[in-house]
């Protein structure tokens, strides 16, 4: 794996004519701030970077807010109406950053425009919902990207490069987790948007799960089979306006067994009560060669353990540090043992973006398209419909 295959996608002697790709940006708080700072730091740090985001504008609800959020983050223009990008000729890239629930019409409405797209996980709120966006990004032509992120961290884009080279062999088992403990009780969180499927869809498994059924898809295959339980622990939260209490309607947890199309066995579990846990996304795979672990929280690391290595007595897992100049993105960050963070995986994932926009590249296999998005939205409605129904049920893609 060479270094270039990850870095800079420009050549040195091509510096002063990189093009620009002008975004608008839909939301502006948690997503449309790690955005927004991947949009600053691409021009510098990958260097030279396939093009420049030029900044155009910033929509959202509250007028104050989003005004704040233009001159902080650097957007030459804000709107309430993400109508405004959309028809706006200086837009390129539509980045949608809002709540599930405005997922859908923003993102056709784009792709209608002639726009390019970057949306937020989960693609949508169902598979139905999912399919047209699919439908619109396929009819358009644009390029189409659901921010998976975590298919730019280092150390799992190094495990992609170990599964497709054949170096672990026949996958037999996938485990994953995502455990976070943000609305146990005793944080006293109210109904917000996350908690009401109107908005969101699903709890914890559109707001975790598809981040592991994501990266199941991208390491070890589609899946053909889905056995599944979910549980809503607290039934009902607090207004967020203080008028009283408000049903919960989507779920606190689940988990589920799954078959993959080439025979592996899998599991995957995602919860919003697991004290302790912060942002525990952590994932097993055992293979005829080898088993490899990894844990988001420590997430430049890797565990590591081969088949057959020598000495006997001293065989075990390896941790691995992810931080040499010749793993991915490497060579645009620190030298090796200075560690990078979250927030590296967006401007990773962006970077990709703009290479497959300005360089007519496609934005599969590493990139998650509308497609990746949709499958997701298939396994997880599966994984609801096996709740609810208490059987396995075959997954049609």
């Amino acid at each position: 794996m060479s270094e270039s295959s990850f870095g800079s996608m420009a050549s040195a002697a091509s510096v002063d004519d990189i093009p620009e790709v002008g975004v608008g940006m839909l939301g502006y708080a948690f997503m449309g701030k790690a955005h927004s700072n991947a949009f600053r730091t691409i021009p510098y740090m990958m260097y030279p970077p396939p093009a420049i985001p030029r900044m155009v504008s910033v929509s959202g609800r509250s007028v104050d807010g989003v005004a704040e959020a233009a001159r902080r983050y650097g957007y030459a223009k804000h709107t309430t109406d993400w109508r405004d990008q959309v028809n706006d000729p200086e837009v390129q890239l539509f980045d949608n950053g809002g709540p599930n629930n405005i997922h859908a019409e923003p993102c056709i409405a784009a792709a209608e425009a002639g726009k390019h797209i970057l949306c937020e996980k989960p693609l949508a709120r169902t598979v139905e919902e999912s399919k047209t966006m699919l439908d619109a990004v396929e009819k358009a032509g644009v390029k189409h990207m659901v921010a998976f992120n975590y298919r730019f961290v280092p150390a799992i884009r190094q495990i992609k490069h170990l599964v497709d080279s054949g170096a672990l062999g026949q996958i037999y088992h996938w485990r994953a987790v995502y455990l976070q403990e943000w609305i146990m009780p005793h944080y006293n969180e109210s109904k917000i948007w996350r908690l009401d499927k109107s908005i969101c869809g699903s709890g914890a498994l559109g707001d975790l799960g598809t981040h592991i059924i994501d990266l199941a898809h991208y390491l070890v295959g589609d899946m053909k089979s889905v056995s599944a339980h979910t549980q809503t622990f607290i039934k009902e939260r607090p207004l967020l306006d203080g008028s009283g209490t408000g049903v919960v309607d989507v779920d606190d947890a689940f988990v589920a067994a799954v078959e993959f199309e080439n025979g592996a066995l899998g599991t995957l579990e995602a919860t919003r009560f697991a004290a302790g846990r912060k942002n525990h996304n952590c994932f097993e795979i055992n293979a005829e060669k080898g088993s490899i672990r990894f844990n988001l929280e420590r997430m430049n690391e890797l565990e590591v353990f081969w088949v057959g290595s020598e000495p006997r007595e001293t065989q075990g897992f390896t941790n691995v540090l992810v931080s040499e100049d010749y793993h991915p993105w490497w060579e645009n960050w620190w030298p090796q043992g200075h560690m990078i963070g979250w927030e590296h995986t967006f401007i990773h994932e962006i970077t990709h973006l703009l290479d497959c926009i300005v360089n007519d590249k496609e934005v599969g296999p590493h990139g998650a398209t509308f497609l990746d998005g949709y499958k997701a939205d298939v396994i997880a409605g599966a994984i609801l419909e096996s709740a609810a129904t208490k059987r396995q049920v075959d997954v049609n893609y």
